[in-house]
């Protein structure tokens, strides 16, 4: 077992994949169009959503939704600290304020309750992620965003296919953002989409992400400057042939969350995964093991050195940014989000997904108890 890596994330591809690719090569556009118009319209189908706009990663697309309900300096917008993902990023890249909000314990994902007390006269957004592919406490939270009138985005890089009461994410947000780099279900290098029902909303984004070349010399469209966010043709070819098949890629994965489950349930101390009773489907985005209060961050990242020599890529699955040295400039201290902390300090992304096999799975598993009891800390760990 210990002569193979075995990687955070592995693509799920097919033969028929790296044929579009070849396709659009072979043709005289490479940069955006007709196949990004195609995975557009069939992405927003996906969803039963108006507009999709494919842009360059999910960040670039949270930012420019941001930019297009002119949400700048001066603004306030609550987020979480906690995810794989750094997608927040955009509220600095806006030059708005972050104003972080703790977490559920258990969900990991943003706390309607405490959202709602960060609300002040400044605040103009409040974005929501699916954390790890666990959907948000949707109903609240848009409740709390509707009485407060704010823009609410949903944040769904780490989440597509879960199902909340029914409903997808995605189609939770006044816009939602999903990410097509790894180590998501859906890959296709870098990218992201951003979707909405709302039409003013989505063509201020689509002239902020890019300007077609025949629309240069527009005194209208020359009044802002464009990101050229866009996403080309070649990513896009990679990305539409998965998403015709989005069901068989989650269901891949979901017998590799099946292997996990069956042989982390037989350690003693270690709970089932927590799925909120709201939530209908959670396709996991990493497998993420949670360790017991008796570790410490310091145990946390000896335990993953010891997967890491033995060939496994885990790693940690949140380094919460009010702890990263730009948000400590802008007032951030340990200590400002209890939760967040203590659950990112103890938190294991192992790898997931669909070309691990079940001998690989119980390997992964048995040398994670390993490593736990060699760091001194004893082997009760729990999901």
């Amino acid at each position: 077992m210990t002569s193979t890596f075995l990687p955070l994330s592995d693509p799920d591809l097919l033969r028929t994949d790296l044929d579009a690719v070849a396709e659009v090569l072979s043709t005289q556009c490479l940069s955006a169009g007709p196949i990004v118009q195609q995975f557009e319209s069939e992405f927003a189908a996906y969803l039963s959503r108006k507009h999709a706009i494919a842009v360059a990663s999910g960040t670039i697309g949270m930012a420019l939704a941001l930019r297009a309900k002119g949400i700048g300096a001066g603004a306030e917008v609550i987020a979480s600290a906690h995810s794989f993902r750094e997608t927040t990023h955009s509220i600095a890249l806006c030059g708005a304020h972050p104003v972080f909000a703790d977490v559920d314990y258990w969900a990991g994902t943003l706390d309607p309750e405490k959202a709602k007390a960060k609300i002040g006269a400044n605040t103009k957004a409040l974005i929501a992620a699916n954390t790890n592919g666990h959907p948000a406490a949707w109903d609240r939270i848009r409740e709390i965003a509707r009485e407060a009138g704010i823009f609410l985005v949903e944040d769904s890089t780490e989440a597509i296919g879960s199902v909340y009461k029914g409903k997808p994410v995605g189609t939770f947000g006044d816009c939602s953002i999903f990410d097509f780099s790894q180590p998501a279900a859906l890959v296709c290098g870098e990218g992201g989409m951003v979707v909405t029902d709302d039409d003013e909303l989505a063509a201020q984004i689509r002239r902020l992400r890019s300007r077609k070349i025949e629309e240069r010399s527009s005194v209208v469209l020359g009044s802002f400057p464009p990101i050229q966010g866009s996403m080309s043709d070649i990513s896009a070819a990679l990305a539409l042939g998965q998403l015709r098949r989005i069901e068989l890629l989650l269901a891949r994965r979901k017998r590799v969350e099946g292997w996990y489950y069956e042989y982390v349930k037989s350690f003693e101390g270690i709970k089932d995964p927590y799925i909120a009773p709201d939530v209908d489907q959670v396709n996991w985005f990493l497998y993420v093991v949670h360790l017991g209060t008796r570790f410490s961050r310091s145990l946390r990242d000896a335990i993953i050195d010891d997967l890491h020599t033995e060939k496994i890529g885990a790693c940690a699955y949140s380094q919460p940014l009010h702890l990263q040295r730009y948000y400590f400039d802008l007032g951030y201290k340990k200590g400002d989000l209890f939760v967040t902390e203590k659950v990112a300090e103890r938190a294991v992304a192992l790898p997931l997904h669909a070309h691990l096999t079940e001998e690989q799975v119980a390997f992964i598993v048995a040398t994670m108890k390993d490593a736990s009891i060699n760091s001194g800390a004893g082997a009760a760990i729990y999901l």
